[in-house]
C-alpha cells in the first residue's frame, strides 16, 4: 500500500503543472456531468448560440440510463460530439474510484471509451471523479490510459501554476447559487480560471443537484455579455500548455 501511495505522489508531482505561464483572464471551463438528457435538448443548443465550448462527462448512471426522458442516448451523446462539444469520461456505472480495484477503474473507463470508439467520437483525455472523491493510488491508471486531465469540486478557481492537472477544482452550480456563481466568475483573473460543473438543466433523475433553465441560461448571458472564454477541458489545455 505503501509503494502505491508513493507512485501516486509521484505522479501527481509529475502532472501537478502544465507550466508557469500564466492564462489570460475571463477563461471558463464548462463541465457537465452524468449524462442528463437536457444536456441535448436544452444546453447543448443555448451554448451553441453563445459560441460557447464545453465538456459533457458521460456514463451510464444505474439503474435507470435507459430512461431517455432521464438520460441521453447514446445517439443523443454522439450528436453532442458532432456538434464540436469534448465528450469525457465519467465511468461506466458512476462508481467512487476509491471503491474500485486498479482493474475495475480501468474496465469502468475502458466501456466509455469503447462506446466511443463505436461510434467515432474521439477517444476522452479527460475524466471526472464520480461523486469529487479522488485516490492518488489511481493516478497512474489514469495516466496509462491517457488520460491528462481530471475534475473535482472544492468551490474554488484552477490555478494551473500549482494544483494538479488530475486535481482540477470546480464551483458547482444548482437552483440556488446563481449570484454565487456570478461572483465566482471574478475569480477567472490573474493565471485562475473558473470551472463550472453543471448537472441537469433540470436533472431529472436527481433533484438535489438540478439547476433550473433560469438560472442556467442567465449565467450563461452573463458570461456572454461580459466577453468571457468559454471553453471546453480540451481546448483549456491550449491555453495553459
Amino acid at each position: 500500500m505503501a509503494r502505491k501511495i508513493l507512485l501516486g505522489l509521484l505522479m501527481l508531482n509529475a502532472s501537478c503543472c502544465f507550466s508557469q505561464k500564466k492564462s489570460p483572464d475571463k477563461i471558463v471551463v464548462l463541465t457537465f456531468d452524468d449524462a442528463s438528457q437536457s444536456h441535448y435538448s436544452y444546453v447543448a443548443p443555448l451554448l451553441k448560440k453563445y459560441g460557447f465550448g464545453a465538456t459533457f462527462y458521460v456514463c451510464e448512471y444505474p439503474p435507470d440510463f435507459s430512461d431517455t426522458v432521464k438520460y441521453m442516448s447514446w445517439y443523443d451523446i454522439k450528436q453532442l460530439s458532432d456538434m464540436g462539444f469534448e465528450i469525457g469520461n465519467h465511468t461506466w456505472h458512476h462508481v467512487r474510484i476509491d471503491h474500485l480495484s486498479n482493474d475495475s477503474l480501468k474496465s469502468e473507463l475502458r466501456y466509455i471509451e469503447r462506446k466511443c470508439d463505436t461510434l467515432k467520437i474521439p477517444k476522452p483525455t479527460s475524466m471526472a471523479y464520480p461523486d469529487y472523491v479522488t485516490d492518488a493510488t489511481k493516478i497512474p491508471v489514469l495516466s496509462l490510459l491517457g488520460y491528462t486531465t481530471a475534475r473535482v469540486g472544492g468551490n474554488h478557481a484552477y490555478n494551473p501554476v500549482y494544483d494538479g492537472a488530475f486535481y482540477i477544482p470546480s464551483f458547482t452550480m444548482n437552483a440556488h447559487n446563481e449570484q454565487e456563481i456570478i461572483d465566482a466568475f471574478a475569480f477567472a483573473k490573474n493565471g485562475h480560471i473558473v470551472v463550472l460543473t453543471v448537472h441537469g438543466v433540470p436533472d431529472l433523475a436527481h433533484d438535489a443537484l438540478s439547476t433550473t433553465p433560469a438560472v442556467f441560461e442567465n449565467c450563461m448571458k452573463y458570461l456572454y455579455d461580459n466577453h468571457y472564454i468559454v471553453v471546453s477541458m480540451r481546448a483549456l489545455t491550449g491555453y495553459i500548455k
